[in-house]
């Protein structure tokens, strides 16, 4: 009987997965405001992403979702705010935007059924 390594059976598996099932957990919205729509016409999209997502993850998301091509990514991160419940001092969880500019003639549709 051969035996592998848990690395080797755990890339086997996300193989079998797919890269679609990375790119759901690398992208988990878009961002529609008044300025993200404003920006649209530049060519230029605003998604909420994964706090650990990295900019090559992000481009390659995209890319598959979307069947497009990205000329560059940007990221920001929101910091967690501090909050008080009451009593109680909490803070609401961060998280991380990336601005993702396409190339000319390419689009993303946001409002289908608008």
């Amino acid at each position: 009987m051969k035996q592998t390594s848990k690395r080797t059976n755990k890339a086997n598996r996300t193989e079998k997965a797919g890269a679609n099932s990375i790119a759901y957990r690398v992208l988990i919205e878009p961002i529609i405001t008044e300025a993200a729509t404003i920006a649209i016409e530049l060519n230029k999209y605003s998604f909420k992403v994964a706090v650990d997502a990295t900019k090559v993850q992000i481009k390659s998301a995209i890319e598959e979702l979307y069947k497009v091509k990205v000329i560059s990514v940007n990221t920001l991160n929101n910091r967690r705010r501090a909050v008080s419940y009451g009593r109680t001092p909490g803070f609401k969880a961060g998280s991380k935007k990336a601005i993702v500019t396409l190339k000319a003639g390419d689009s993303i549709e946001l409002f289908k059924g608008v």
